[in-house]
């Protein structure tokens, strides 16, 4: 076709980097071509390496043995297998065993793979840097940048590429021990200085990787910033040598390093290609970067091969790679923050800190691990208050007087369906189908305490004897039809975010002239610039009656019988803006210091606290970060839920963001979980986790690593109104946690189906 350049018939290749993904790439893309031309540049010499293990997973290496038999059956050879792994916390060692690691030296590693290059005809060029990459892209058809996480070419690029590194909080140094682990070993280490941390898994039947990491301030601390290779080894060796045996450990080159995690908008330039850590990097607690560089080999000469031209082929390695290697990221990157965060785990159990360890990543999950060692997740759920044949998930909870019959929570929901703030009965099914579907709570939408505090014409609210009149008949439903569920009421107040479209109309538009009403907020900044409505700063008259409207409506949610009140401090609306830096401005004494943007939300807080019940709940939802510069984090977060706690919050709805709209989301499953998981074990507060938390098993998994407390789910409900129930039936639980309405209770097992399966074949007739 016009326009396309064929992949020439003889491509001249250029690899630029000796690591595995490079070396693998040449080895592949010559074999599948012999007339291929093919050099590899390394500026180290072929028996230099940094590290000393590399873990493969069987997926890589079945896709190692489909494409290179002869790597394959090399590697094999090599391997160290074992399936434990073994978790030392304060003397006690917890074992969890059918996980299956295979690993091989490093060095030997790239042996396998020099031999194989060299047999199949690629020029391989030691000590040498390669040439610029302008140079490269000129005299080759095709040019792939494996030259790691510092990639010249990346970065001779990189207004094409555009490349984001992040560099985090630890630093860590490789090393080896002289006996090999019969476990992967995690060992912690409680100093004078702080915690440190040791990794460690065998390489060899006589040796083993060790990396040592603590976070950079306590890394400053014990003065490893001043010791030079010799010392920092020594240091380290003492430091765990109980779990060495006071045996020593070895260097090669090692120096400390803080992790940087690499990601890039784009792949390819022209004829350039980044693959591995030039293109991507993930934090080496799960063990993927040989991994993922080895699978970019792979599908770049899959693609190479299967597309019509070079860059339909890039363009597809991309498109194939970019997914797996995103979520691979995510789990990493939470990995990464959980040893980050490591300090504040200690106190738990030690089976539970065990549990929690090994779903870091929320790759393992409960369901999983109990695949790969069931008798280990018996035992930690015992020691989490499981009753026998009784899910994580189906054990009640209690907050003051309410006691909730399990961890599920239909997170609050705007239907934008009700008429001048009165619910009707849309409002009635929803919230009912949903009581009736066994959640232990259900959360209504964000009532609004003015008609000026509507986000939209649609939006409910609690300040007319209409309303109220509303509302007790959906709570007097809930009550009498679903005992044992529990209705909570959210109020709220829009903010800067108010007067808007129904968001099927048009979220965050503004409503057309003449049907406007005036906004407040802690600042008189618009949510969208020249496009929202500018909202008038709020006086101290202002502020008064807000709270007072706030107290009103508590006040009718007493008289509706609501079980529990939670007061809305997220997403940008009028508490939350106070909280914002980005959205709080003022120089009074409601602005400036996060103590200061407290103030007035903390008023509220402290009216309504006066006026609901002792013994019932009240809960706060705040944003445990704004995902902009500038804005609020997970330290202000931290903050911020204990000085609700302080005032007598039950528990800390977990949320993020919405409170920009230049926003910049890091989604994924269950996203929003590390920030409810860290308020919860630093302030030691209830929190109620949310956020792509999607099935019962990341419930469960959330649950018995003591991450939360509660999980509130909003789109599964939404798809499933039975949601919870059905999860019960899943887990074959049929308890009280979960009771089926009598009028259901027929089914209450799934369907039959017709069968799929075939009549086996007997015999075979020649």
């Amino acid at each position: 076709m016009a326009g396309q350049v064929a992949v020439p018939p003889a491509l001249r290749v250029a690899v630029v980097g000796g690591g595995p993904g490079g070396l693998y790439a040449a080895a592949l893309l010559k074999r599948l071509d012999p007339a291929r031309s093919v050099t590899v540049w390394e500026r180290n010499g072929p028996d230099d390496t940094f590290g000393f293990g590399v873990v493969l997973s069987d997926e890589t290496l079945g896709g190692i043995e489909h494409a290179d038999p002869v790597v394959h059956r090399a590697l094999q050879a090599e391997f160290v297998r074992w399936d434990d792994i073994d978790i030392v916390h304060r003397g006690t060692v917890l074992t969890s065993g059918g996980h299956g690691f295979a690993a091989l030296g490093r060095r030997r590693l790239l042996e396998i793979l020099h031999e194989r290059c060299t047999s199949l005809g690629v020029r391989l060029r030691f000590r040498e840097t390669a040439p610029p990459a302008g140079e490269l892209a000129v005299t080759h058809d095709l040019v792939i940048a494996a030259d790691g996480v510092h990639s010249t070419t990346r970065e001779a690029y990189a207004d094409a590429f555009a490349p984001r590194i992040a560099t985090h909080r630890c630093r860590y140094i490789w090393l080896s021990a002289p006996f090999a682990f019969d476990a992967f070993r995690f060992e912690i280490a409680e100093t004078e200085h702080g915690v440190m941390q040791l990794h460690g898994y065998p390489y060899r039947d006589d040796a083993s990787t060790v990396i040592v990491e603590m976070r950079e301030e306590v890394w400053r601390a014990a003065g490893f910033d001043r010791c030079d290779e010799r010392e920092s080894t020594e240091r380290c060796a003492k430091i765990f040598a109980d779990a060495l045996g006071g045996q020593p450990l070895t260097s090669n080159n090692s120096a400390w390093t803080a992790f940087r995690t690499v990601v890039n908008d784009r792949w390819s330039h022209g004829n350039t290609v980044l693959l591995g850590d030039a293109a991507h990097t993930a934090h080496f607690s799960i063990g993927s970067g040989t991994k993922l560089a080895v699978e970019d080999a792979l599908a770049l000469a899959a693609n190479i091969e299967e597309q019509p031209d070079l860059p339909a082929a890039l363009a597809a390695y991309e498109a194939e790679r970019r997914p797996v290697v995103a979520s691979t990221q995510r789990a990493a990157g939470a990995s990464l923050e959980w040893f980050e965060q490591l300090e504040t785990y200690l106190d738990q159990p030690p089976r539970q800190f065990a549990f929690n360890l090994l779903t870091r990543s929320r790759r393992v999950t409960h369901d999983n691990l109990r695949l790969r060692d069931a008798a280990f997740t018996d035992a930690v759920e015992r020691d989490f208050g499981c009753l026998p044949d009784r899910p994580p998930m189906f054990t009640p909870f209690r907050l003051r007087g309410l006691e909730l019959r399990n961890r599920i929570v239909v997170s609050p929901m705007d239907m934008y369906s009700a008429v001048d703030g009165v619910p009707g009965d849309f409002h009635l099914v929803h919230l009912g189908a949903r009581a009736l579907g066994g959640a232990a709570l259900v959360m209504t939408e964000m009532v609004c305490v003015s008609a000026e505090g509507r986000i939209t014409p649609g939006c409910t609210g609690l300040y007319t004897a209409e309303q109220v009149t509303a509302w007790q008949r959906i709570t007097g439903f809930v009550h009498q039809q679903s005992p044992g569920a529990a209705i909570g009421v959210q109020l709220g107040h829009s903010g800067r975010k108010g007067s808007t479209r129904l968001m099927w109309e048009g979220m965050d538009q503004p409503l057309p002239e003449g049907a406007k009403w005036p906004l407040s907020a802690a600042s008189p900044l618009p949510y969208l610039p020249g496009v929202s409505q500018v909202p008038g700063m709020l006086d101290r008259a202002g502020l008064d009656e807000v709270r007072e409207q706030f107290a009103a409506s508590a006040r009718h949610a007493l008289r509706c019988d609501f079980d529990l009140l939670e007061l809305h401090c997220a997403h940008g609306y009028l508490l939350s803006g106070f909280l914002s830096p980005l959205t709080n401005r003022r120089t009074d004494g409601y602005g400036g210091s996060l103590r200061a943007r407290l103030r007035f939300p903390l008023e509220v807080f402290d009216t309504l606290r006066e006026i609901w019940p002792a013994e019932r709940p009240m809960t706060v939802r705040i944003s445990a970060t704004d995902w902009a510069p500038g804005g609020n984090t997970a330290d202000e977060a931290v903050e911020i839920a204990r000085a609700f706690a302080a005032h007598g919050a039950d528990a800390i709805d977990v949320s993020t963001g919405q409170v920009v709209a230049d926003e910049k989301p890091a989604f994924g499953r269950s996203y929003q979980t590390p920030y409810a998981d860290r308020i919860r074990n630093e302030v030691n507060v209830p929190v109620i986790a949310v956020g792509a938390i999607s099935s019962w098993d990341d419930v469960n998994s959330l649950l018995l690593a003591g991450r939360t407390d509660l999980c509130a789910l909003a789109r599964p409900h939404l798809y499933d109104p039975h949601w919870t129930l059905h999860a019960a039936a899943e887990q074959g639980y049929a308890g009280d946690a979960a009771p089926w309405p009598l009028p259901y209770r027929a089914g209450s097992r799934p369907p039959q189906t017709g069968r799929t399966d075939a009549p086996k074949p007997r015999l075979s007739l020649g």
